[in-house]
């Protein structure tokens, strides 16, 4: 067996955090606060105020973007909030751009479903070692785990995020390797399959799987795939400077703050798309883009009420009888968050051009719709 060889190149930024059991979670272009699994959500950091709709939620918290909430077929909030540019007073619109981090490991993982559908894995049980017997300890791993979360294998965001601030440049290869050396020098974070904790590598590893195995780009996969039969014309590969006259400019504390070096974030965080694209995609999972028998593999079930759990690309969120499966991003100057509550028909896409470090906005407003409005 070979070790991948894949075709283009990508990157990104994180936070550190310790959460709820002491799990520790690396978030690149990722998640910048999320209850670990099987932890209880007792977020601090969102209020306790209750509000009367979710547009005034939204605009007290001073939220800056494009949101759509729907519940059973109706509209509660389809608008924009703020300024997609301040200096050229360009409005927030469903068919301007952002950047969405961590959401794009929404596409990777239905991808990699894609690639069972097209015979090219026969199992998400398959290991590593089956697709590069030179990966350490491939042989303990399986796709499952990678997309899930619970392999064990170290996030390079650290060790690459430094090589770039020297002024060196890596590729998704480049990484590959510097995530093959971090295992063999220091060993998985642990036994695969014995826990859960967040971690890149996993989806930068499923993006060259993809490449590998189908032998076309990362990218040309997703767009043939997902993006063309859905007709989202207007999500792609991001760019390291926007186009500010089709994307919304990102700002944090206030200075613009959207270029970003795109050498990192491959299969991670690396596509910006529309509100419009991102509903689209949205009610896809929530309908039947996926089989019954696909989402009993992908999505995280049996989650106790006030608890949020990893399935394979999306999370699942427990609050009483309310399910809601969803997935955020963070990227310099952006966040993002998808997600669908069955129970509702609810489908909700928040893409906002304001940073937000901490991710309590996120938080805030899970909290607040599952308490008040989806209950």
């Amino acid at each position: 067996m070979k070790a991948f060889h894949p075709t283009s190149k990508e990157d990104n930024s994180s936070k550190l955090k310790t959460i709820g059991n002491g799990v520790v979670f690396i978030f690149l272009l990722g998640i910048t606060t999320l209850i670990s699994s099987c932890s209880s959500d007792d977020d601090t950091n969102a209020p306790s105020t209750n509000y009367t709709t979710a547009e005034q939620l939204l605009t007290d918290i001073d939220f800056k973007g494009y949101a759509i909430i729907t519940k059973n077929g109706n509209d509660l909030v389809r608008q924009g909030f703020g300024l997609a540019n301040e200096s050229t007073a360009l409005a927030q619109d469903d068919n301007l751009a952002y950047r969405i981090g961590s959401v794009t490991k929404t596409l990777t993982a239905a991808a990699m479903v894609q690639l069972k559908r097209d015979g090219l894995i026969t199992s998400f049980n398959q290991t590593l070692n089956e697709f590069d017997d030179t990966f350490p300890n491939g042989d303990l791993i399986t796709i499952t785990q990678l997309l899930s979360h619970q392999s064990g294998i170290p996030d390079y965001q650290f060790v690459v995020e430094d090589a770039y601030e020297q002024g060196e440049t890596l590729d998704e290869a480049d990484i590959y390797e510097v995530i093959m050396e971090m295992i063999s020098e220091n060993g998985l974070n642990f036994t695969p399959g014995s826990g859960k904790q967040y971690s890149n590598s996993n989806f930068l590893i499923a993006a060259l799987l993809i490449e590998e195995l189908a032998q076309v780009s990362y990218h040309d996969y997703i767009q043939q795939h997902l993006l063309t039969p859905l007709n989202m014309t207007n999500t792609y590969k991001g760019t390291n400077v926007i186009d500010t006259n089709t994307h919304a400019e990102g700002y944090n504390n206030g200075s613009s703050n959207s270029t970003y070096p795109m050498t990192i974030a491959f299969g991670v965080g690396d596509f910006s798309s529309t509100p419009n694209n991102m509903e689209t995609w949205t009610k896809a999972v929530k309908n039947n883009w996926f089989t019954a028998s696909e989402k009993a593999e992908i999505f995280a079930e049996d989650v106790p009420s006030g608890y949020v759990d990893f399935g394979l690309g999306w999370f699942t969120t427990q609050e009483g009888n309310t399910t809601m499966y969803w997935h955020g991003g963070d990227i310099n100057g952006y966040w993002s968050m998808i997600g669908f509550i069955p129970e509702y028909d609810a489908t909700i896409v928040l893409l906002s051009n304001q940073q937000d470090d901490t991710g309590a906005q996120r938080n805030t407003i899970i909290q607040q719709l599952l308490t008040n409005e989806f209950n």
